[in-house]
């Protein structure tokens, strides 16, 4: 038997797509859990494969040729004109749910997967990557000749170099016709123009927020919603541009993430001009916490004076009385409410310093027991003989010393 045409794999947690090339932590933008990676037949349910290219770009392609692929992989894929080289992100049945999330239109967009990429394809993609940077610099400053308000934020090759794509961000519409002529004249490949918004832009650089978190627009976010100033008014945060504007210098994106609960939760909530009144002044509204249902309420109109927190329920019932021409005595009912509203703190009477007493010290007896064990063994000898001679019985008690009683003889 030949033992040496033998070939041994040893299955680990990456080859079954469980590591850093299926649903851990990675180094591809915009990486998607595949949390059904160690399913048996996963792979088989589809021949849809995601790729991944040079940032946030994204492709979906046939694996026509069934190859062999998982999380990982360098792949030459199909490609007008010629080919792409890029990293298989994607594989089995979450690709159709990516589909449906990027809304793909055509299902002729789907191109194919070729090969899984050789030597050849690998050197002549690292050649055109190596190109990248100094395209940009030249083609900002032939767009800077022509007078084009636009900005040239990337430059992407394709993997077999006949291709560069110009990445730009421009506010108004740019007549960039001349400007392809130049640039196919002096890079000598196809020239694509794609116009990117300043997100998209934040997207392929990448970064790390005000939060500590790596971007949204970076690792998980697609598909951009509008971030408007009203969504900052029903949170109640401060209209501060400084606090509100993200890495791209836009509205962060995040305030659309809990704005669906404040707008949900500030229907129970009254209106602002409401004026509640009672036997003694009238309140104005002044501030609420929407997520704890209360309301603060002040007896000036332009200041904080007075203020009463009450919760909606209260608010609520006190209208209902001012229609019914009924004026409750104070804003708050009971004692009972504001225990409510306002929780005890069971150890506001306690002191901080409680635990920090000096303990005191204990004085202790003192007795005439010998210093050491030498000194007391030494002198019981002298003591017995003394005792012996004076005719006595004698007993020591437990300090050393010798105790008397009288015997009869």
């Amino acid at each position: 038997m030949d033992y040496k045409n033998l070939q041994y794999k040893i299955n680990t947690g990456c080859d079954r797509g469980l590591c850093s090339k299926a649903c851990g932590r990675q180094d591809k933008q915009l990486n998607t859990y595949d949390w059904l990676a160690d399913v048996p037949g996963n792979t088989e349910l589809t021949d849809l494969v995601e790729v991944q290219f040079k940032n946030t770009r994204k492709g979906y392609y046939h694996n026509v040729n069934n190859l062999e692929l998982k999380k990982g992989d360098i792949v030459a894929v199909e490609a007008s004109p010629g080919h792409d080289i890029g990293v298989v992100t994607l594989t089995g049945s979450l690709v159709k749910l990516q589909l449906k999330k990027i809304n793909l239109k055509s299902p002729d967009d789907i191109k194919r997967i070729y090969r899984i990429a050789r030597k050849a394809d690998m050197d002549k993609y690292y050649e055109s990557k190596a190109r990248e940077h100094s395209t940009m610099i030249r083609s900002r400053q032939i767009a800077k000749d022509l007078g084009l308000e636009m900005k040239i934020g990337d430059v992407e090759y394709q993997g077999d170099g006949n291709k560069a794509i110009f990445y730009y961000i421009a506010d108004e519409r740019v007549d960039f016709r001349q400007l392809i002529k130049d640039l196919a004249a002096a890079f000598h490949v196809r020239i694509e123009m794609k116009q990117i918004g300043a997100r998209q832009e934040a997207g392929r650089i990448g970064g790390t927020g005000p939060c500590g978190r790596e971007l949204c627009c970076a690792t998980w976010m697609k598909n951009f919603v509008s971030v408007s100033t009203n969504v900052a008014r029903f949170q109640d945060i401060s209209l501060n541009p400084q606090k509100l504007a993200g890495m791209c210098a836009k509205l962060k994106c995040c305030l659309n993430y809990e704005v669906d609960n404040y707008i949900e939760a500030g229907k129970a909530l009254p209106s602002r001009d409401i004026i509640l009144q009672t036997k003694d002044q009238d309140y104005y509204f002044l501030k609420s916490d929407v997520l704890a249902g209360v309301i603060s309420y002040s007896s000036d109109k332009n200041m904080a004076a007075n203020v009463e927190t009450i919760s909606i329920n209260r608010a609520n019932e006190i209208i209902e009385m001012n229609k019914r021409g009924e004026k409750p005595l104070s804003l708050t009912d009971n004692n009972s409410e504001k225990q409510a509203d306002h929780p005890i703190d069971l150890l506001a009477s306690e002191s901080i310093t409680r635990f920090d007493k000096a303990k005191k010290k204990k004085k202790k007896k003192k007795s005439n027991r010998p210093q050491n064990r030498n000194q007391q063994a030494a002198g019981q000898p002298e003591q017995q003989e003394q005792n012996q001679r004076n005719g006595q019985n004698n007993r020591y008690d437990k300090t050393g010393n010798a105790r008397k009683r009288d015997t009869k003889e």
